[in-house]
């Protein structure tokens, strides 16, 4: 898809209860073609994204009602929403603020202030790598694992003794990615910029972040961690 069709069709849930960045980031957004829907606490944000099934969410933490984080909790517990992407954008610019955006499923996290510019390009960026993944139907089997790309659900074990499981989009891209090269090691950055993509902006620490989730889900024989280096899936 190119940079000119990027939004055409595409819905963006924003929701923050500061008005005036709500009009400034919707104009700028329906510019570029997407859809916009508005939501100014966190009971909305939950209404709205069952009602649209947003494309992408950009999410404010601090609101009434209910804050971001846990909007983003819930939402990625919910396996129908799981796999929206969500950038989260606030003043909270604190490492542990981060971190915690990040443990709960957000796939970015921008501090304010941020120009609109910036929040328009990372949104578009964060879009096109949640848009790598949508080819023909496509399964991967490591170890006890079936990795299956089209229906973003992972399977552990064999025969009767199968589980399944619906991990969030970028944990699942993320043990997508490793299973499709067993064996070999991949760099932070490389992981980065294969699940994430070239222009989205992530720290390190994000990549961390979801192995240790994935391991807590599938175990933490599959992943294995190589000092100094990065990650890769066990042979």
């Amino acid at each position: 898809m190119d940079e000119q069709t990027l939004g055409t069709g595409l819905t963006v849930l924003i929701v923050d209860d500061e008005e005036d960045l709500l009009s400034l980031l919707e104009y700028n957004l329906e510019q570029e073609g997407f859809e916009v829907v508005l939501a100014r606490d966190g009971v909305e944000a939950i209404e709205q994204t069952r009602a649209q099934e947003p494309d992408l969410i950009i999410l404010d933490i601090m609101m009434p009602k209910m804050d971001g984080i846990e909007v983003c909790e819930k939402l990625r517990k919910d396996a129908h929403l799981r796999t929206i992407p969500i950038m989260m954008l606030t003043a909270r610019n604190e490492e542990e603020d981060k971190v915690q955006g990040l443990d709960v499923g957000a796939d970015i996290y921008l501090g304010k202030p941020v120009s609109v510019s910036v929040i328009v390009s990372q949104a578009k960026a964060l879009l096109r790598s949640a848009r790598r993944y949508d080819d023909p139907p496509d399964q991967i089997e490591v170890h006890n694992l079936r990795v299956d790309r089209d229906r973003y659900l992972v399977y552990q074990g064999n025969g009767d003794e199968e589980t399944e499981m619906r991990l969030p989009r970028k944990e699942f891209e993320l043990l997508y990615f490793l299973a499709s090269h067993p064996g070999r090691v991949f760099s932070r950055q490389e992981i980065l910029d294969e699940v994430w993509g070239p222009d989205v902006y992530v720290v390190d620490r994000t990549v961390d972040v979801h192995v240790r989730k994935i391991r807590e889900k599938i175990g933490s024989e599959y992943i294995e961690t190589v000092k100094g280096v990065g990650y890769k899936m066990r042979e």
